[in-house]
């Protein structure tokens, strides 16, 4: 063959390889999958080109030993694959992620603190959906149930979730068990009862702190947020903080009441309102461990512990009980939990080795390693609870399985100015009774962008 035919041939294999490639990127992205919906029919975000260089970038919000630890999980998936991975952390992940999409620099993958980010790009077709790339229906059965809906645009989900938080945990130090207080409570109402039942004690039933500097007020978002998911249900709940129903809605307002009584009550939360809004979160279960204790219950998130005293950390499971911030007797009868987590997005839909990587991080078989450092739940019902460290990881990562739904955060959900702005900044007021529910409410639901 002369070496002008074998430039010929070379020339019409490189066009049939590259047909083969484009055929197997526009496949249909809703086959084999019941998470298609109004998707328009896109596969993959267009935006890279395929690489399969065996080098994937992943940029995220987590650094210091969190990186450490989600550096060391990956190490053996890189070692099986041959896939390098470069994970960038940044302390203004927001800000960095947006500025590369414009440059037309993104990594493969981000790792998304909040979903509103990662809809946001979602819309601007930057994500790809996950159904792509993904086994939907299987990823589905094994994630705590309700978790992909944080994550849902348009009828598709565009985030995979690698890290889950649970907020709806009630600690307590072990004196409360050991004073005969139960920790298998029923209802919002029981827990009021055994308050009461504390408070005529002399003792504050519970230790709330609000102090975080600029994001003071953060922590009452969480606590409507609880009362709202427990007092009318998912259905409600994702209504509210879509906007889909006004911030003032009768029933939010309800549910600012409800938790009214429990941080009005007068000696129910040590330290009373000033004390709420002037000690910092972190510090608020202190006064639980000292003796005789101040205060017996904080309800507060996972990561609350790595705020307790060294002692208490390093003897856990002896110096601390856990349950779940239980379901309110009343219109929804279910019993949910709250929480947060990490979604990962997949911009370089087109590089094999990125949509493995993805394939890794959402799987029940990913974090073994950062669970055993501690500080980590998998969002995954499958996941082994043995590989985490202490048994009151362990029953908390149940309260998520358990459950019979799961809802985001719910300012995380929101606009920024009203999720992490009007909303932080009401619950202050309506705490410190400078403003009433209905003037808070007004003014939230007032800010939000039209």
């Amino acid at each position: 063959m002369t070496s002008h035919s074998k430039r010929l041939l070379a020339a019409i294999t490189g066009c049939l390889v590259l047909v083969l490639v484009l055929a197997g990127c526009l496949r249909d992205p809703n086959a084999g999958s019941r998470n298609g919906g109004s998707g328009g029919g896109e596969s993959i975000a267009d935006n890279n080109t395929v690489d399969g260089d065996k080098k994937v970038e992943i940029l995220g919000a987590f650094g210091g030993a969190e990186k450490a630890s989600f550096v060391k999980s990956l190490q053996e998936f890189q070692q099986r694959t041959g896939i390098t991975i470069e994970y960038v952390d940044s302390s203004d992940f927001t800000t960095i992620i947006k500025t590369r999409v414009q440059g037309g620099s993104e990594p493969d993958i981000a790792l998304f603190p909040q979903p509103g980010g990662l809809l946001e790009l979602a819309a601007q077709k930057e994500i790809a959906p996950i159904d792509t790339y993904l086994d939907f229906d299987a990823i589905d059965r094994t994630l705590v149930p309700g978790f992909l809906e944080s994550a849902r645009l348009n009828g598709r989900v565009y985030g995979a979730p690698m890290r889950m938080a649970v907020k709806s945990v009630v600690w307590a130090p072990k004196a409360y068990s050991q004073d005969g207080y139960p920790t298998d409570v029923d209802s919002i109402q029981d827990l009021d009862k055994v308050a009461a039942e504390i408070r005529g004690k002399g003792i504050a039933p519970w230790c709330i702190g609000f102090n975080a500097d600029q994001s003071t007020g953060w922590v009452g978002t969480d606590w409507i947020e609880e009362y709202m998911l427990r007092m009318w249900g998912p259905d409600v709940y994702d209504d509210w903080t879509s906007h889909r129903i006004p911030f003032n809605d009768q029933r939010v307002q309800q549910a600012f009441d409800e938790f009214g009584k429990l941080i009005k009550t007068e000696g129910n939360v040590f330290g009373g309102a000033d004390g709420v809004i002037n000690t910092p979160f972190g510090d608020a279960m202190n006064p639980a461990f000292q003796n005789p204790p101040k205060c017996l219950l904080h309800r507060q998130g996972n990561f609350a512990y790595s705020f307790y005293p060294q002692e208490v950390q390093a003897d856990l499971d002896n110096r601390v009980d856990v349950f779940k911030f239980p379901r309110y007797d009343g219109e929804y009868s279910g019993s949910p939990v709250l929480g947060g987590g990490d979604l990962a997005g997949l911009f370089n839909g087109n590089d094999p080795d990125a949509v493995e990587v993805m394939k890794f991080l959402s799987s029940d078989q990913f974090g073994k390693e950062w669970a055993s450092d501690g500080g980590w739940l998998s969002p995954h019902k499958t996941f082994d609870p043995s590989n985490y460290p202490d048994d009151t990881t362990r029953k908390i990562a149940a309260f998520a399985s358990d459950a019979d739904v799961f809802r985001f955060d719910g300012s995380d959900l929101m606009p920024k100015a009203v999720g992490s702005g009007t909303f932080w900044t009401g619950m202050v007021e309506w705490v410190r009774n400078t403003k009433s529910t209905k003037q808070v409410t007004d003014e939230i639901e007032a800010s939000w962008p039209k």
